[in-house]
Order: C-alpha cells, then sequence, then structure tokens
C-alpha cells in the first residue's frame, strides 16, 4: 500500500507527519519552513508511495477560517500543480497544537524539548493524520 502525508501549515514552519503502509497509525516526520516542503516532498516520493495529502484546515471557535488559510490556499495550489495525481483532503485543526503540548507533558518530555515550537507542529501533524485516518475507516 501507500502512505498519506499530512501537514500542519503554518507561515513560519509546517509539520509534517505520515502514515504507515497499511494507514492505520501516524508517525511525525519532521518540521520544516514552507519554502523547503515541495523539495522535501519530491525526495520523499523517491522511496515511497504517496495516495493522499491531509492539510489542516485551520478553523476558528465560531468556525469562521483563520487567515492563515489564504497561505494554505497557495500552498495547496502548488501541490495540485507538482503532483497532480495525488488527492488532497482537508480536516477541521482546531486544538490540535492544545492536544500536542498535552501529549508532550503527559509523555514526559522535557520543558525545554516542549517549547521548541518545531516540535508542537510535529506533534499537530501527526495528530491530524490520526484523526484523519480514524475518520476513514
Amino acid at each position: 500500500m501507500s502512505r498519506i502525508m499530512c501537514f500542519d501549515y503554518g507561515t513560519k514552519r509546517v509539520g509534517i507527519a505520515v502514515s504507515d503502509p497499511m494507514q492505520m497509525i501516524a508517525g511525525a516526520l519532521c518540521t520544516l519552513h514552507p519554502d523547503k516542503v515541495l523539495d522535501f516532498i519530491i525526495d520523499y516520493k523517491r522511496s515511497e508511495t504517496i495516495s493522499c495529502f491531509v492539510v489542516g484546515l485551520p478553523k476558528n471557535l465560531d468556525n469562521s477560517i483563520n487567515e492563515v488559510e489564504r497561505y494554505i490556499k497557495g500552498f495547496i495550489k502548488k501541490l495540485n500543480q507538482n503532483f497532480p495525481n495525488i488527492p488532497v483532503e482537508r480536516i477541521d485543526e482546531r486544538f490540535t497544537s492544545v492536544m500536542a503540548q498535552k501529549s508532550m507533558v503527559m509523555g514526559g518530555i522535557k520543558k525545554s524539548q516542549r517549547q521548541e515550537k518545531g516540535n508542537t507542529d510535529q506533534i499537530s501533524a501527526t495528530i491530524l493524520l490520526q484523526d484523519y485516518l480514524r475518520k476513514k475507516i
């Protein structure tokens, strides 16, 4: 089977997670600057097959769309241009950063590591992807 790749997209960092080949378990992959993500995907695809991209949908508490969505739309456009045969799915990303922080505390990760924003972004992407996989079943 192939993998599903998920992005927690931000203007400074993009957290990336990927599923196992059976598409049952999500795992953190890395955090990159937005300018480096496409090159990373191209390189990743040399050794792995990706069947779907999942991108977080940044909703506010009142269900309105957050302003970062305009950057995400640009990112999705680049995904579609560079990988036209790979569909892009969206998933609500509300509270994933909070859940990521709580999971790091519960996992016993040191405060200095929890304060590193890249770790939060990776875990947020992993939470998004695991939620997507759970709903897909």
